[in-house]
């Protein structure tokens, strides 16, 4: 059946005697319903903006400071409509044969996503801690280094020809799409050697730093990145030998 205007109008009117002091009570899980079997959009944004605006707002603010769920670099309301934009596109799949009140559901909906993004941050907040930031402690962590001998490296020029080595790799065999992330992060790593490898007296590398440069590049995890990288070891593998030779 096709409601016209007046007749959500009058509909909802009928209710508001029975509105109690709460923000979302009988009229608004009415309004919910009407919402979703109205047939235009005119119709769905008269209810909405007449009956659901308002109540959703309230709820949504009561959700973010009940259970204080603020998000990083984000203000109150950035947050809040954040959050009522995702609402609005998960309010279709709300079923009332279910016999279940909107309300209880529209409050999950946001409560999940809202925490779900304060862990994508927090993730994501994790993933860019430089380097710098955890050094100190790693570089005194034996299994974290490598030792390498510097002036046959530099006698022998061997980046750059691992470089054309991995470019070559890329253009002519059949990668995946990890192995492919990766080889474009060392081409990458490679040009930027004496920035991101600075010099020491001691001549040591510190292994994290290209897996963390490496993560950052390619958005990869570390069991994925020594997955795809086997295939490049060997690429270097086979330039050393014959370098001794």
């Amino acid at each position: 059946m096709i409601l016209s205007a007046s007749s959500v109008q009058d509909s909802l009117t009928k209710k508001k005697k029975q509105t109690t002091e709460n923000y979302f009570d009988i009229r608004e899980e009415n309004a919910v319903r009407l919402f979703l079997t109205a047939s235009t959009f005119e119709e769905k944004n008269k209810i909405y903006n007449e009956f659901l605006r308002f109540p959703l707002d309230k709820m949504i603010s009561s959700i973010i400071r009940r259970y204080k769920l603020y998000r990083k670099d984000m203000n109150f309301t950035e947050i809040h409509t954040d959050t009522h934009s995702f609402l609005m596109t998960k309010i279709d799949k709300f079923s009332p044969s279910k016999e279940k009140k909107a309300y209880s559901y529209f409050g999950t909906i946001c409560k999940n996503y809202l925490m779900g993004q304060i862990l994508k941050d927090q993730k994501e907040t994790n993933r860019k801690i430089s380097y710098e930031d955890i050094s100190s402690d790693l570089e005194n962590r034996p299994e974290m280094i490598y030792y390498l001998e510097l002036e046959p490296v530099q006698e022998y020029n061997v980046i750059p020809i691992l470089k054309d080595y991995i470019k070559t790799t890329i253009e002519e065999d059949e990668l995946n799409d990890n192995e492919l992330k990766l080889g474009l992060a060392l081409i990458d790593i490679l040009d930027n050697y004496e920035t991101i490898f600075p010099a020491t007296d001691n001549n040591k590398f510190n292994k994290n730093v290209i897996l963390l440069s490496i993560r950052e590049m390619t958005n990869m995890s570390t069991k994925e990145i020594r997955a795809s990288i086997k295939k490049f070891k060997k690429i270097y593998s086979s330039l050393i030998d014959v370098k001794e030779e």
